[in-house]
């Protein structure tokens, strides 16, 4: 459960490097870093730590919560990082 959460209201906030968590009503469905951005279309490309792979999110149909900066290292490590 993410206490405190930092929710995006407009995705032109977001940028590379930043750490996400997607929620689709209550159910958490993606978590990580954000490797792209395209606010101009609502939509998001990060790095899945839940599944270990990159995703593309359409942002309309999610609640999305920028992860405090702790958070962040999730980044470590990571190809092209």
């Amino acid at each position: 459960m993410v206490r405190n959460r930092d929710i995006i209201g407009s995705y032109d906030q977001l940028k590379p490097g930043d750490a996400i968590e997607a929620f689709h009503g209550s159910v958490l469905v993606h978590r990580g870093p954000i490797t792209d951005v395209a606010p101009d279309q609502d939509l998001l490309w990060i790095l899945d730590t839940l599944t270990g792979s990159r995703r593309l999110l359409d942002t309309s149909e999610l609640e999305i919560v920028r992860l405090p900066t702790h958070h962040r290292e999730v980044l470590v490590g990571l190809p092209g990082y």
